[in-house]
C-alpha cells in the first residue's frame, strides 16, 4: 500500500514556497529547520518527484513542484475554510477572511464595509489585498483569497471565476486644482500632456485605452502606477492627468486636491463585480461580508443594526 501525505508535509512544503527559504519558513512556523527538510523528503519520497531546488538565495520550485503547489495551497485554505465553517455554524464567531479589493474600492466602498462588519463580529480577522484582478489571481486560484471586489477586461475572461456584477462607477479625467489644463474642454486638449495611468493589465484601463485609441486620441502614458494609491497621489502633486473614479472627489484627503475636467468626450463607467472561484463555498462570515459588499453596492446606507442588514437582504 503506498504511503499516505500528511498533513504536517503539505504544511511544510507550501510553507517553504509562500516564505522563499526554509531558513524563513522555520522562523514563521517556529519549526527546525532539520524537520521542515524531513517533511519535504518525505514527501518528494511519497510522490516520486522533485519539488523543491535549494539554491544559495533560497529555494525553487520544479516543474512538478510549481504544479503540486497549486493544489496543496487550495487543499490547505479549503480545509481551513471546512473547519471555520463548522465553528461557525457552531456559533463561534471567530476566523478569518481574505479579500481582495481594487484601489478606488479601498477609497470608497471599503472603509463602511469593514466598519460595519467589524462592528458586528469583531473577533474575525480581515485580510485585504490591494490591486486589481490580475496581480490576484493566482492567491483566488489557490483559495487565499475568499473573493474580490474588481473590474475586469472580459477578454481576460478566467472560467475558474464565478463574475457577480455588484455596481458601475463613473470615472473622468482628473488634474489637481491649479493645473494649467484644468479648464479643458476636450481629450484633443489634452492629449500632448504628461498621463498616468494604473497598470492596464486585464482592468477597466486597458478598455479606456482601447477607447481612447478608437477616437485617435490615445495619450502617451509617461508614468505607470502599480496600485491606484501611487496613481492618485502623483496627479494630486503634480501636472500629471489621469482618469480615475468620480468618487475619489470626495475622499476627504484627496478630493480637495482634485479636479473633475468637464470634457465632451464620454468616458465608460467601471463595472465592478464579486469574484470568487466557481468550485468553492464561503465560510458563514465570508458569504456575510460578501453580503454586506452588496448591500452597500445596492445603496444600503450603514450604520444599520444586524437585523436591519439581514432583513435588508432577504
Amino acid at each position: 500500500m503506498p504511503a499516505t501525505i500528511k498533513l504536517h508535509q503539505l504544511r511544510a512544503f507550501v510553507d517553504i514556497v509562500r516564505q522563499g527559504s526554509i531558513r524563513a519558513a522555520s522562523r514563521a512556523a517556529n519549526l527546525s529547520q532539520p524537520a521542515l527538510t524531513k517533511s519535504i523528503q518525505e514527501l518528494e519520497s511519497i510522490l516520486g518527484a522533485r519539488l523543491l531546488v535549494r539554491r544559495r538565495q533560497g529555494v525553487e520550485l520544479t516543474e512538478m513542484g510549481e504544479a503540486f503547489f497549486q493544489r496543496a495551497s487550495l487543499i490547505l485554505q479549503e480545509l481551513r475554510v471546512a473547519q471555520e465553517d463548522i465553528q461557525q455554524r457552531l456559533g463561534l464567531r471567530g476566523g478569518a477572511v481574505s479579500i481582495g479589493i481594487g484601489g478606488s474600492i479601498a477609497r470608497t466602498v471599503m472603509p463602511q464595509v469593514i466598519t460595519q462588519f467589524h462592528r458586528q463580529f469583531p473577533d474575525v480577522k480581515v485580510r485585504i489585498v490591494e490591486g486589481q484582478l490580475v496581480s490576484m489571481l493566482p492567491e483566488l486560484r489557490q483559495g487565499a483569497l475568499d473573493f474580490t471586489i474588481n473590474s475586469y477586461d472580459q477578454s481576460y475572461l478566467d472560467n475558474e471565476l464565478n463574475y457577480e456584477k455588484l455596481m458601475e462607477r463613473e470615472y473622468c479625467v482628473v488634474v489637481r486644482k491649479g493645473h494649467p489644463l484644468e479648464h479643458a474642454a476636450s481629450l484633443a486638449e489634452l492629449q500632448h500632456g504628461d498621463w498616468t495611468m494604473p497598470t492596464p493589465k486585464g482592468s477597466h484601463y486597458r478598455l479606456l485605452h482601447e477607447r481612447f485609441s478608437g477616437m485617435g486620441m490615445a495619450p502617451s502614458i509617461k508614468v505607470t502606477c502599480e496600485t491606484f494609491m501611487a496613481c492618485t497621489s502623483l496627479v494630486a502633486q503634480s501636472d500629471f492627468i489621469s482618469v480615475l473614479s468620480r468618487d475619489v472627489m470626495a475622499d476627504p484627503v484627496l478630493g480637495n486636491q482634485l479636479v473633475a475636467l468637464n470634457i465632451k468626450e464620454k468616458i465608460p463607467p467601471a463595472v465592478f463585480y464579486l469574484i470568487q472561484r466557481k468550485d468553492t463555498t464561503l465560510t458563514p462570515m465570508g458569504a456575510h461580508l460578501a453580503r454586506l459588499f452588496r448591500l452597500y453596492c445596492r445603496g444600503v446606507k450603514f450604520p444599520p443594526s444586524e437585523r436591519q442588514v439581514l432583513a435588508a437582504d432577504e
